[in-house]
């Protein structure tokens, strides 16, 4: 069921006052900036979503449930570069100045009015069913690992690796479309520690001392990325005895998991006594967040979000758009941790890293 009520702000967010949130980690522009002349930084990034014109051309117009769709995707490409070269001319055009929201949400916006709901929807199920078959090896292997340190941290590591099958980024749109992905041999290739930002040490020795009664994980893509990343460590949540909240996506966006795929995809997992590999999963919910992007503004949530979150004392966000792009430094009321992959040059160039570098950011309530 889509979410149809007023959208609220995320109750764990600290109000804009005391933490000058904004949706967008990068600063595209400064207030002494002309507000009629594109900047560097606005550039560089209408030229990002720019490169990923054609990947979702050729997306859309292999959508079959959508009538002459290969002349709608043709519409899509000529529609959305318009307005991206609109803003190089006046980033004050199409509501901007722009940023990774307004960029995004206008490529979503003409993809909708064309009829196209979800054209990465086929390789989002195949992943699944591939993801769904690896599920209970992945789950012996972190079981097998009998220090608790080293277990989160490979459950850590497994988020990374399936955080790579995002084809919201032209260059991974490529490598998967040649050559798939492998979610163990992305385990072993991650780059190596430290990383750009890297509280993983941090975070083992508070897993050791600590427990957190409810957590909040934002999560990201489908595939690998959800199904061997996020549930085996939220399985490991559970076991500690922790509630978790797994929020997911009201509509369709690239190849992010929706709400009802999430629901399909626990309940093909869980055994016949409500089970994921004999931990219970009674404390597992699973929230529609009403975002409906593969990013986040946190000021703008479900009511049933909202109210799940509002004693929770951990929340995690998954993934380049939402944890690094608009959230990274969003300061929070509890526990947070900020968890993805960087790929986009410009985001590693931001950060001082490399390319498919990682972020693992883990703030403690008291650090603000």
């Amino acid at each position: 069921m889509e979410s149809s009520s007023a959208m609220v702000p995320f109750p764990l967010l600290m109000t804009p006052i005391e933490s000058n949130y904004r949706a967008c980690t990068i600063p595209y522009r400064f207030d002494s900036d002309n507000p009629r002349k594109a900047t560097p930084t606005e550039i560089a990034w209408i030229d990002l979503f720019l490169n990923s014109v054609q990947s979702f051309r050729k997306r859309a117009e292999s959508d079959t449930t959508v009538e002459d769709a290969h002349i709608k995707a043709e519409k899509f490409a000529q529609r959305y570069t318009e307005i991206l070269e609109d803003f190089k001319k006046d980033p004050q055009s199409h509501g901007g100045p722009p940023d990774c929201i307004l960029l995004c949400r206008l490529r979503e916006q003409i993809l909708r009015e064309l009829g196209f709901r979800d054209i990465f929807k086929k390789v989002k199920d195949d992943e699944n069913a591939k993801a769904i078959s690896l599920f209970g090896g992945v789950i012996q292997l972190n079981d097998a690992i009998e220090d608790g340190g080293k277990r989160v941290e490979n459950l850590i590591r497994g988020i990374l690796a399936g955080n790579i099958f995002d084809l919201g980024s032209a260059q991974l749109s490529e490598v998967f479309a040649r050559d798939g992905m492998s979610f163990l041999a992305s385990c072993q290739t991650l780059m190596p520690r430290p990383w750009v930002i890297d509280d993983l040490d941090l975070f083992k020795l508070k897993w050791g001392r600590k427990s957190w009664k409810k957590a909040v994980i934002f999560v990201d893509n489908s595939g690998a990325d959800i199904i061997l990343g996020i549930l085996p460590f939220a399985r490991e949540l559970l076991r500690r005895g922790t509630q978790v909240v797994l929020a997911a996506n009201d509509l369709p966006s690239i190849n992010d998991v929706t709400y009802p795929e999430l629901l399909e995809i626990v309940s093909k997992l869980k055994d016949e006594n409500g089970q994921l590999m004999g931990v219970d999963t009674s404390g597992l919910l699973i929230a529609n967040s009403g975002n409906d992007l593969p990013v986040i503004d946190l000021s703008n949530v479900s009511q049933e979000l909202a109210y799940l979150a509002s004693d929770a004392d951990l929340v995690i966000l998954e993934g380049m758009g939402r944890g690094i792009e608009t959230n990274l430094h969003a300061h929070l009321k509890c526990d947070s941790i900020k968890i993805g992959m960087v790929k986009h040059p410009e985001v590693a160039q931001f950060l001082g890293g490399r390319l498919y570098d990682c972020v693992f950011k883990y703030n403690e309530a008291s650090n603000g």
